[in-house]
């Protein structure tokens, strides 16, 4: 019974999440699906990239910003519900206390700071000619980059110690001082939450310039890559395995 009725209270904020999570890969989608490919000439010969208006610094900006939306608040759920259910129960018993929308959203914020520094760097690669305006890399070598950065960094102690904050919310919470019953302290917790989490995945991000920034397929598979990483009880060893075959296929590109 006490089960149950935990499970119908986390039907809202899961619908909310879900909902959140949803919405973003519609616009990817949609955003996708407007991006012409702009690289090609009529003639079909390729052509050198643009400087960017503001507006499309923005709109690049925005794409990044809602992807990593799309792609980190599920593995961020088990937090939210966390911090959602313990201000529940605060409140009912008539404290005060911040709601699970200000930890999630200082957990976005900091993904959002990690948006704007993809968009620059984006735009300087593709200035350099190193990717495409499809963000792709130009040559099998400069695609060999990414994956020999994600197969180095996964076995590195700071991966792993990212990682470690990011599987234990409970302990994560406890490490750092308790539950935040004010908006401001809420806020904080979810950005140093945020931070930790671009510590571990930050090298699975730099993949997207080896398959291309708008591939939605690898998106995805990129995302339930994070999803299982952080969430399964072997995901430590997922990690593991996955930074072998970054290697593998990093040698692969660079020996071609």
């Amino acid at each position: 019974m006490l089960t149950g009725m935990l499970d119908r209270e986390r039907l809202p904020p899961l619908a909310a999440l879900a909902g959140v999570t949803l919405l973003a890969w519609i616009y990817l989608v949609l955003f996708s699906s407007r991006v012409m490919p702009m690289d090609m000439d009529a003639m079909g010969m390729a052509m050198a990239p643009a400087p960017w208006t503001v507006a499309e610094a923005l709109s690049m900006f925005l794409m990044w910003a809602v992807m990593m939306v799309g792609m980190m608040l599920p593995s961020a759920a088990p937090m939210i519900l966390l911090y959602d259910e313990l201000g529940k129960k605060a409140r009912a018993e008539g404290h005060g206390f911040a709601g699970a929308g200000w930890f999630a959203g200082g957990y976005l914020l900091a993904w959002t700071g990690f948006a704007a520094l993809a968009t620059a760097a984006e735009f300087f690669l593709e200035r350099a000619a190193l990717i495409s305006v499809k963000g792709l890399a130009a040559t099998p070598v400069l695609a060999s980059i990414p994956f020999l950065a994600f197969a180095l960094y996964q076995f590195t102690p700071f991966k792993q110690t990212c990682l470690a904050q990011c599987r234990g919310p409970l302990a994560f919470i406890q490490r750092h001082g308790g539950f935040r019953a004010r908006p401001a302290g809420a806020l904080g917790l979810g950005l140093r939450h945020g931070l930790y989490c671009i510590g571990c995945c930050w090298a699975v991000m730099a993949l997207l310039f080896a398959f291309g920034v708008m591939n939605l397929i690898w998106v995805a598979a990129l995302a339930l890559f994070v999803l299982a990483e952080k969430l399964l009880p072997w995901g430590v060893w997922i990690g593991r395995i996955s930074g072998l075959a970054g290697l593998v296929a990093g040698l692969v590109l660079l020996l071609r």
